[in-house]
């Protein structure tokens, strides 16, 4: 386990392979700076973690306790605070300052987890793919659901039926993207492929966990 970054979506562009020429589509993630607010170790508090903040806001925008809590730490008003389990906290320090370089490498591969976006109040057939209605002999169940369940036997609809209601806005959790570039100059990292929600949209990147983290 090792210490990750929140960051923002700026939008995707692409990339050329130095060799082949072919072009690659990537992901332009703004990475910290993050600054460290808490060190937690087993002793105090059972267990090991850094909780590390993200982007400065007004003091207004935060409430008392918050603002009693970075000010422990000396650090500045940050909006965004996440903890990351690792497994030794001892090369880290409060009000220590995390880049895009310090946690991540060209051909690492990363776990990407940030909030889908949001579709609203959906049907059928967009929010689970379902096959229209027939559309001759006066049929006018275009898009309605159909047969939701059984008759009198259980005279009722079993729980987690597929049907109509909001879609997109959850947590998602896109594995093993490749690192493509490391900017540290911009504070920006170029991931392969593409990534949960709008561009603007909060993110937290940690190096992947999963067999062959390495590409």
């Amino acid at each position: 386990m090792s210490v990750g970054l929140m960051g923002r979506k700026l939008g995707m562009t692409q990339i050329f392979d130095q060799e082949q020429g072919t072009a690659i589509p990537v992901t332009v993630i703004e990475v910290g700076p993050c600054t460290v607010t808490q060190v937690k170790t087993p002793n105090t508090d059972g267990y090991s973690a850094i909780q590390v903040g993200y982007r400065e806001t007004k003091e207004k925008a935060l409430t008392k306790p918050e603002l009693g809590h970075l000010k422990k730490a000396e650090a500045p008003n940050l909006r965004h605070l996440k903890e990351y389990r690792v497994d030794d906290t001892s090369n880290y320090q409060l009000g220590q300052s995390l880049t895009a370089e310090d946690i991540f490498s060209e051909g690492q591969l990363v776990d990407v987890r940030g909030t889908s976006i949001g579709r609203g109040f959906a049907g059928y057939q967009k929010r689970h793919k379902f096959a229209r209605g027939p559309r001759t002999h006066g049929s006018k169940n275009y898009r309605s659901p159909g047969s939701i369940g059984p008759g009198t036997t259980p005279g009722r609809v079993y729980p987690g039926s597929r049907m109509a209601g909001r879609m997109g806005g959850k947590t998602v959790t896109i594995r093993k993207l490749k690192v493509m570039k490391v900017d540290n100059e911009k504070n920006v990292i170029l991931v392969k492929g593409s990534i949960p929600g709008k561009s603007g949209g909060l993110l937290s990147i940690t190096a992947s966990n999963l067999v062959g983290a390495t590409a």
